[in-house]
């Protein structure tokens, strides 16, 4: 679990089902029993073939879907658990807790950059931060910070349709890094980027990882980018190796 101790995100026994047909009865098993920790700091990729359910691995870990067995603890707080697999009464915490929780400590970066195209870099940066009540000025102050740190001091005013692929992408980054999360999960976040230009946004993202003592654990369809992770897992037939 590399060189830190602290866990900041984990999982034990982690399932998912999806029913199909009219009556249900046909089960497609995506997820079966996953264990994952990821210490702090820590830099995790996660690859397998399309449909292996890397990105519903992450959604899960996210809280953004239901496992159907399972537990998740995030900085060492239950956030999701299935009735009889939880690790005890004492570590539950009530359903806005929860989101409390995961909106302090976990960021996320997705394959599509999801800026809000009315709205500046400066603005989609800072909006986490106003959503919680931030006064504006210091939210902007530290969006401006954290735009600066991607290289994107000089586009603060700029709206994603003045911004290339790469530029989008960092400044996605950026929102998921402003809030000082513990942990990022990346989605296939070089995707839609040229080869170049996905190497820049991987670098960058290391870069941070270092420099922040953020941890990231990144769903990836590239081995070349996955292997400068600290650990690379591979998601097999729903099982994690």
């Amino acid at each position: 679990m590399s060189e830190h101790n602290q866990c900041v995100l984990a999982c034990q026994g982690l399932s998912k089902i999806y029913r199909q047909g009219g009556d249900g009865s046909s089960e497609v098993r995506v997820l079966q029993g996953v264990n994952l920790a990821i210490a702090a700091g820590e830099r995790v990729s996660i690859v397998g073939t399309s449909g292996s359910g890397k990105s519903t691995l992450l959604h899960l870990l996210g809280g953004l879907d239901a496992a159907s067995s399972g537990s998740i603890q995030l900085m060492g707080r239950e956030i999701g658990s299935v009735t009889g697999t939880g690790t005890g009464s004492n570590h539950r915490i009530s359903d806005a807790e929860c989101g409390m929780l995961r909106n302090r400590h976990l960021g996320f970066v997705y394959q599509f950059h999801h800026l809000l195209a009315e709205f500046t870099a400066l603005e989609n940066v800072a909006m986490p931060l106003l959503i919680r009540r931030m006064p504006k000025a210091e939210a902007e102050q530290r969006a401006a910070a954290v735009l600066s740190d991607v290289g994107l001091g000089h586009r603060l005013q700029h709206t994603p349709s003045e911004l290339s692929g790469g530029e989008r992408q960092r400044a996605a980054i950026a929102r998921a890094l402003v809030t000082e999360p513990a942990c990022v999960l990346a989605d296939e976040p070089t995707g839609n980027l040229d080869r170049q230009t996905a190497e820049g946004v991987f670098a960058l993202m290391l870069a941070l990882n270092r420099s922040r003592q953020t941890s990231f654990v990144i769903v990836t369809h590239d081995l070349a980018l996955a292997g400068q992770a600290d650990r690379v897992l591979t998601l097999c037939d729903g099982v994690l190796i």
